[in-house]
């Protein structure tokens, strides 16, 4: 466990809304999803049941990470403590999904808002797993909300809360843990079994941070347009309104803040999944509220990032 420099999730947060995530850069998510990729078909032919090898591929995966990048800010630590804390910024940098959620969301807005609904279904199906081509103006808005919402914390929420407790080898183990559960943790055919545990861990890494960012959510409403109260009341009684145990609460806090109604029923691969509605009161969600999301997530994060240096500076 590594204790932060109190300027390290700062410079990390500032890097992150200045720079996002080119796609010329390397980064550490493209070679977990590669490492995903190239082991899988490994695992697949141990003659186990499903669900164990699939744990086994899980749980290898994300030692390994934790490991690798344990391993090697120790030694460059050893070298330098100045390249140390530049690495561990890097680290918790790339952990950090801020300005890219914010761009790629607002690439499903701008043809959204000009009427150009093939092209924001076509930018969206990037960014979602569910079947766009069903779906009208309100549900391309509805799905790029709930993504920000959702996002929030998986891409902000989770990694500061681990990289501010355990350091930046911890935030690039969740990465690990979330990237699995992005690939791996369908609830279909082929991954019902083999991907359970890869699932189900990424359901207990972000169990807290899921809940303490409703409180996020209604610090950063207080400030805003003080809804405050509509969050705690909405996450209260519809965060549970969602298959996963924790992606209901950030879209609460969004539904009640932006004031529309997400969730309920989607395709994912060619087969209609019922689901709840979240702020069912609320009215619909229309293209201008995925601009106003990703305003209040930036905003959001950038709360979330100064309590984080807060805490960090009285740790260290």
């Amino acid at each position: 466990m590594f204790t932060l420099e109190w300027y390290v999730i700062p410079l990390a947060l500032i890097l992150d809304l200045i720079v996002g995530d080119p796609h010329n850069f390397p980064h550490p998510v493209r070679w977990m999803g590669n490492a995903i990729s190239f082991f899988e078909p490994y695992f697949r032919k141990i003659k186990l049941p499903l669900r164990v090898t699939g744990g086994l591929f899980a749980v290898l995966l994300i030692l390994l990470t934790l490991y690798l990048s344990y391993t090697l800010l120790s030694f460059v630590a050893s070298i330098s403590h100045f390249l140390g804390v530049i690495l561990e910024v890097v680290m918790v940098y790339y952990s950090l999904s801020i300005r890219c959620l914010n761009d790629e969301a607002l690439e499903v807005y701008k043809p959204l808002i000009t009427g150009s609904i093939e092209e924001a279904k076509q930018k969206l199906s990037f960014i979602v797993g569910r079947d766009v081509s069903k779906l009208n103006e309100e549900g391309i808005a509805r799905a790029a909300v709930e993504t920000v919402a959702e996002n929030f914390v998986d891409g902000v929420v989770s990694p500061l809360f681990y990289a501010t407790l355990l350091g930046g080898p911890f935030a690039l183990c969740f990465k690990m843990i979330n990237t699995l559960d992005s690939m791996v943790g369908y609830k279909n055919e082929k991954y019902l079994d083999f991907g359970r545990y890869a699932a189900k861990i990424d359901d207990v890494a972000n169990y807290l941070p899921a809940r303490i960012s409703v409180h996020i959510i209604a610090l950063a409403s207080k400030f805003l347009n003080g809804r405050e109260h509509h969050v705690y009341r909405t996450c209260g009684e519809e965060g549970r309104n969602h298959k996963s145990p924790n992606a209901g609460y950030p879209e609460a806090g969004f539904a009640a803040v932006l004031s529309v109604k997400l969730g309920g029923p989607n395709y994912y691969f060619g087969e209609i999944v019922e689901k709840p509605y979240i702020g069912e009161r609320f009215g619909e969600t229309k293209a201008i509220h995925i601009k106003k999301a990703c305003e209040f997530m930036m905003f959001t994060s950038i709360i979330l990032g100064f309590i984080c240096f807060g805490i960090s500076f009285l740790i260290s």
